[in-house]
């Protein structure tokens, strides 16, 4: 590894958000990767290694092995997970502490993935722990004082779509999608989440127009769950969506469901993003002239009819 190039430490390098951090900042070729993980000698890390990363132990739950495996680097990309066990329900706290180790390890530039503060812009009415709780870590990152400070956020993950939210069957028979929300409203800011790891990138490479504490949301499309269903089923798909109550939603499989109820809940008044979506999307999209990949694109890929 070059001794010139500045060094980017890069927590859950081996997850949705950090691997594809990774993949861009190998590209980018003007940093040096050094991957964290819990397990530096599981598959998924021993294969980074071989693509040129420092691969080194660290645990966001032990924010002492966090200092030391960020010491020396220049920049940090920090991401926290609320559906991992280890989070302890309480993301926010686990967040805070990550952001005071990696500044505690000297870092200049912290690229903190997180999302809006669904609560605080819903008036109390929409707690969803998984947006606000990252959004309650922002003002440790601001007042932490790193040099440089850029916040994206992620959208929607098109991988979601088989995983978590796959389409399921249906109780009026078919298979596809039982929302509790408008399936006709665009509020659902989606993408490749393996992408936002070109952000990340540029955000690094840019600090002059990414890092004095501006917010950048990636996004390939804003979409309704009609469109979804649309789209799929133009490539050969037989699928359908339907809303159904709020009450009949929480009961699909809790606790979990309450939490995803809250989320689209907040998606139908707010949007993904929030009431400045359009500001923050327009800045990821300048950062990023390429773009990102369009679901169509990405569906054809990666979902079988």
């Amino acid at each position: 590894m070059s001794e010139s190039k500045k060094i980017i430490a890069v927590v859950g390098a081996t997850g949705a958000q950090g691997g594809g951090v990774v993949r861009a900042l190998l590209e980018n070729k003007n940093f040096g990767v050094r991957a964290l993980t819990r397990n530096p000698e599981s598959e998924p890390a021993r294969e980074l290694a071989k693509q040129g990363c420092e691969v080194v132990a660290a645990d966001i739950t032990k924010p002492d092995t966090l200092k030391s495996a960020v010491q020396g680097a220049y920049g940090a990309f920090l991401v926290t997970n609320f559906w991992d066990p280890g989070t302890g329900g309480n993301e926010a706290e686990q967040g805070k502490a990550a952001v005071r180790a990696i500044k505690a390890a000297g870092v200049r530039h912290l690229v903190w993935s997180t999302l809006p503060n669904s609560k605080a812009i819903s008036g109390g009415k929409y707690g969803v722990g998984h947006f606000t709780g990252k959004a309650l870590v922002d003002e440790e990152v601001k007042s932490a004082g790193f040099e440089h400070t850029s916040f994206v956020e992620a959208p929607m993950y098109f991988q979601n779509l088989t995983s978590m939210m796959a389409p399921q069957a249906l109780p009026d028979g078919g298979k596809g999608w039982a929302v509790p929300m408008d399936p006709a409203k665009k509020c659902i800011h989606m993408g490749d989440v393996g992408e936002l790891g070109k952000l990340v990138a540029a955000a690094f490479e840019k600090p002059s127009e990414l890092g004095n504490g501006q917010y950048a949301s990636m996004t390939a499309e804003t979409l309704s769950w009609n469109d979804v269903v649309t789209t799929l089923n133009g490539l050969g798909h037989n699928l359908k969506v339907v809303q159904v109550p709020n009450e009949v939603y929480d009961g699909f499989y809790p606790p979990v469901s309450h939490e995803m109820r809250e989320m689209m809940n907040y998606w139908e008044d707010y949007s993904y993003f929030g009431p400045d979506a359009e500001k923050k999307i327009a800045l990821a999209n300048r950062a990023v002239p390429g773009g990102y990949t369009k679901f169509a694109d990405w569906a054809r890929k990666n979902m079988t009819p």
